[in-house]
């Protein structure tokens, strides 16, 4: 029989990517993960947000950052003005609040769009593990390693991982879904 374990790490990685993506697509709440593409200029080099400052949650819609080094604070408020997220920066004695404006009904639209392009990116991604396994069962009944038996049962299991792998990734789309809506 066919050793399928490649094509499930495939299947896997399509889903934690597509996990991954979503958490950076911005919905009505306010979470930590949507500022760790800012990078911010500290002792002369650039580094994540995340591990030059504290982020926590303070509200649903307010993000508090709090940096380490209180000297950072005016390179952190220009990395996240300067990334052009549509947030509202203010500095008090704390640290930085980064505020998120409620999402309008447009902007709703424009990041379910985007969540469907990164869906069909993941779907791509499966769709060619699945003809590089195909191609791989269809060599070795030509090298007669299997038989034409064993290619077509090979080939029906393989649907089956594709199916499954198909079936999560329209899950996460659908709970992304469902909560950018909300």
């Amino acid at each position: 029989m066919y050793d399928f374990k490649e094509l499930l790490t495939k299947v896997t990685e399509g889903e934690e990517w597509l996990r991954k993506e979503y958490q950076g697509l911005r919905t009505g709440r306010a979470t930590p993960t949507l500022l760790d593409t800012i990078q911010v200029e500290s002792y002369g080099s650039r580094m994540p947000l995340n591990q030059v400052a504290n982020i926590g949650v303070e509200d649903a819609r307010t993000l508090r950052i709090t940096p380490w080094d209180a000297s950072q604070i005016k390179e952190i408020e220009k990395a996240i003005t300067n990334a052009n997220f549509g947030v509202g920066v203010a500095v008090d004695d704390k640290g930085i609040r980064v505020s998120f404006p409620e999402l309008t009904s447009e902007r709703r639209e424009s990041i379910i769009k985007m969540a469907k392009e990164k869906l069909e990116d993941a779907r791509q991604s499966l769709r060619g593990a699945r003809e590089d396994v195909w191609g791989d069962i269809q060599a070795q009944e030509k090298s007669g390693d299997i038989s034409e038996d064993e290619k077509f049962t090979a080939k029906d299991e393989l649907q089956k991982y594709i199916d499954a792998g198909n079936q999560a990734l329209e899950e996460l789309f659908k709970r992304k879904e469902t909560e950018i809506q909300s």
